[in-house]
């Protein structure tokens, strides 16, 4: 009952600002969790780019790929507003091992596509049923996440496109843009990311060179203003991914505490409010996270 209250609590606080969120927080030595809707499943945005490249690391680590082998990339679009290739004005070769990289630290969708066409969705797919990780679906490229309804807006109408987001979501979770229609889209939920990274950093199932590349390139991310200013201290390393399209913002992650203590922390959050940037919402996920972080790890749980 008391952790009824305190997720009534939480979840009152994020409507708010304005949010819908699923939010898992799980102890990974002791198994403790508190869980807040985790099993709801959402359009994934750049989330999915971490099975994509525990597939690729996997493949790399035990000699099917060689990760120093260069891979043709195509120029992208400096207008478009993205990082990485995506901004390329010439075509480029770059190597898979980089590829990854720039994929995970600072969401690269044009090197994550081209990651996909060394491992299709199905052998993505078919290596997260092999971890026993149920919950997540990669079924298209990044490249999709750049033809939504924002992008045919001007920037100053760029609310009119989040409008058309929240208000064409039915209540099966469907929507007529493709890119945040479960049904058609990349999706995840909470606990299935939850449980991804508990393999990947306990190593159950997961090749250790791979989990061991895959979390030193979560550390490295660069995008730093969602979860991690209310995680991060002294004390306390974030390795993590985010991802963001339209209405959607989350982040997926691991603090990692100085006395030794590890938790994986996933927030998946749909926005009620038209408007691209919204500081407020960030602030409160964050918060949200932060709260039951701190309940599961004093073991109030």
């Amino acid at each position: 009952m008391r952790d009824a209250r305190f997720l009534d609590a939480v979840r009152t606080d994020l409507a708010e600002a304005g949010l819908r969120a699923s939010i898992v927080v799980r102890d990974l030595d002791s198994g403790r969790e508190l869980d807040l809707d985790g099993d709801v499943a959402t359009p994934a945005a750049s989330l999915a780019k971490l099975p994509i490249a525990l597939a690729v690391l996997t493949r790399v680590a035990d000699g099917r790929l060689d990760g120093a082998t260069p891979i043709p990339v195509p120029a992208g679009d400096p207008s478009a507003g993205l990082p990485g290739t995506t901004r390329f004005r010439h075509p480029s070769r770059i190597a898979i091992d980089d590829l990854v990289s720039l994929a995970l630290t600072i969401s690269d969708n044009g090197a994550a596509d081209a990651l996909l066409a060394l491992v299709s969705p199905d052998e993505v797919m078919a290596d997260l049923n092999r971890l026993g990780v149920h919950g997540i679906e990669v079924r298209h490229p990044f490249a999709d996440l750049s033809d939504t309804p924002l992008e045919r807006f001007a920037p100053e109408e760029a609310h009119l496109a989040h409008t058309l987001a929240i208000r064409g979501s039915t209540p099966a979770r469907g929507h007529p843009i493709r890119q945040l229609d479960i049904a058609r889209t990349n999706t995840g939920t909470a606990r299935a990311f939850a449980d991804l990274l508990t393999m990947i950093w306990l190593e159950r199932g997961v090749h250790a060179e791979a989990a061991a590349r895959l979390r030193e390139h979560l550390g490295a991310n660069l995008v730093r203003h969602r979860l991690a200013p209310d995680i991060v201290t002294d004390d306390t390393a974030w390795s993590s991914k985010t991802g963001t399209l339209l209405n959607l913002r989350h982040e997926a992650g691991v603090a990692e505490h100085t006395d030794g203590s590890r938790f994986a922390i996933v927030a998946l959050s749909t926005s009620e409010v038209p408007a691209s940037a919204q500081p407020a919402a960030e602030a409160a996920l964050g918060a949200a996270a932060r709260r039951m972080h701190e309940r599961v790890r004093t073991g109030a749980v």
